[in-house]
């Protein structure tokens, strides 16, 4: 499995210096790929009792300014969003700006897209939380087109475009396009449209029936199974290293062909971040052969 790192978006501050110190040491220790997570807005928690998930209150890093900067201060790490959530944004934006960190990396950006779930963010970007789903299989299409050909006419339900194109494109004419979700509608669309999955379960029989949703959706498009990697997440904060080791070890039997490690939650500095992604690194390569 290959291994990645999961910036720390609300913990390393705003300093370039140390946003630069952090993803150069995770390229040196051998990390094959940098993630970071995506969020325009925080909802406010004064008027919302109850409210759980991210605050105003958490920091997150705009994720294609952010990559922008790792594509200079790196050299061959890949660049993955897990997730950026699509539906909230508009599309012809998001294949330009994509194109541009993927032109400026050398070809290193993977992108990992979501439907989300806070409703206050959609309404502020003016968007239609309810038709999400549907709106994102349309999106990829778009996306891709726009990727792939100098020019571009498309007619959909959301999207209306004529003869137009972005440029620069994409030197390979494409970005690997993963997604992260765990509905039946949202496994299908994996199986038919996605280069990979990001799940969050544990591997499992509920875990299991989610890859036959993906894999029969695949099958029914003329799709191999094995076109479609699966990205798992392990936190770091959560369990033991022997139980973080059979986590890992039950889902590469699953055919997991990647693992991201989170540092979030220990109360770390940087540098202790960094220390404890060199320690992890050599721990995982022992154990699982990442």
């Amino acid at each position: 499995m290959r291994l990645g790192a999961i910036f720390p978006h609300n913990e390393i501050g705003a300093d370039p210096e140390a946003i630069k110190m952090w993803a150069t040491a995770v390229e040196d220790l051998g990390y094959h790929h940098i993630m970071a997570f995506d969020h325009v807005l925080g909802a406010g928690t004064r008027n919302r009792p109850g409210w759980r998930g991210y605050t105003s209150a958490d920091a997150f890093h705009e994720v294609f300014v952010l990559f922008g900067y790792l594509a200079a201060v790196t050299t061959s790490t890949e660049l993955v969003t897990g997730v950026l959530i699509l539906p909230q944004r508009q599309t012809a934006l998001v294949a330009k700006q994509a194109a541009e960190i993927d032109v400026l990396s050398n070809g290193r950006l993977r992108l990992g897209i979501g439907v989300g779930w806070n409703d206050v963010e959609y309404q502020a970007l003016g968007q239609d939380f309810t038709t999400r789903g549907k709106r994102a299989e349309e999106q990829i299409t778009v996306l891709r087109a726009l990727w792939a050909d100098p020019e571009v006419t498309f007619e959909g339900r959301w999207h209306t475009i004529h003869d137009t194109g972005i440029n620069p494109r994409p030197a390979r004419g494409h970005i690997p396009v993963w997604l992260g979700g765990h509905s039946e509608a949202t496994l299908r669309r994996v199986g038919r449209q996605g280069d990979g999955w990001l799940p969050l379960v544990k591997p499992g029989l509920q875990a299991k029936e989610m890859l036959r949703h993906i894999h029969q959706a695949a099958q029914e498009v003329g799709r191999d199974r094995r076109d479609v990697g699966i990205e798992v997440k392990v936190s770091l904060s959560d369990g033991s290293m022997d139980s973080q080791l059979s986590y890992l070890q039950a889902w590469r039997a699953l055919g997991a062909t990647h693992v991201t490690v989170e540092t979030h939650g220990l109360g770390l500095t940087l540098r202790e971040h960094v220390a404890l992604l060199e320690e992890t690194a050599k721990t995982y390569q022992r154990h699982v052969g990442t």
